[in-house]
C-alpha cells in the first residue's frame, strides 16, 4: 500500500525560532494593530504553531502615542478599574490615560487580546512598547514590519 504519510510538528521552547520585529504605531488604528501585533506575539503565522507554547516573536512598538482611534472613542471609551474598597470603582477615557502614560492605551489593548491565563503572561512579557522612535533594542538587529501589507 503506496499511502503518505503526514506528521505533526509540535514546537517547544528548543525547537522555537524567536525573531525580534519591530512596528511603527503612527498614524495606526489601535484595534488593527493591536490584533496583528498579538498574532505575531503569539506565533499563529508560523508553520510550527502550538498553541500552548511560547512560539511568537519579540514585538517592539515605537511611537506609541500617535495611535489613533475611529469615531468618539477617545472622549467614550472607558478603562474601569476598582481599588477593592466600597466606591472604590475607577474610570479612565483613553485621552486621559494617554495623558498620564502614552504606552497604556497600546499595552491594555493587545494584553486583552492575549490568552487569559500563564502562557499570556509570558507572551506578554515578549511585547515592548515605547514613545518616540528610540528604543534600547538595536542589538537585536529587528526587522521592520509594515502592516498596510499584512492583512
Amino acid at each position: 500500500m503506496d499511502t503518505l504519510s503526514y506528521r505533526t510538528v509540535s514546537a517547544n521552547k528548543e525547537t522555537v525560532n524567536k525573531e525580534w520585529v519591530i512596528i511603527d504605531a503612527e498614524d495606526q488604528i489601535l484595534g488593527r494593530l493591536s490584533s496583528i501585533t498579538a498574532k505575531f506575539l503569539r506565533g499563529k503565522y508560523k508553520t510550527n504553531f502550538t498553541p500552548h507554547v511560547d512560539c511568537g516573536d519579540n514585538v517592539i512598538i515605537i511611537n506609541a502615542e500617535k495611535i489613533q482611534m475611529t469615531g468618539k472613542k477617545w472622549t467614550d471609551k472607558e478603562y474601569v478599574r476598582y481599588t477593592g474598597y466600597p466606591g472604590g470603582q475607577r474610570v479612565r477615557t483613553p485621552e486621559e490615560l494617554l495623558a498620564k502614560k502614552p504606552t497604556a492605551v497600546v499595552e491594555k489593548a493587545i494584553k486583552g487580546m492575549l490568552p487569559k491565563n500563564r502562557l499570556g503572561a509570558e507572551l506578554f512579557r515578549n511585547l515592548f512598547v515605547y514613545t518616540g522612535t528610540e528604543h534600547p533594542h538595536e542589538a537585536q538587529k529587528p526587522k521592520t514590519i509594515d502592516l498596510k501589507k499584512i492583512k
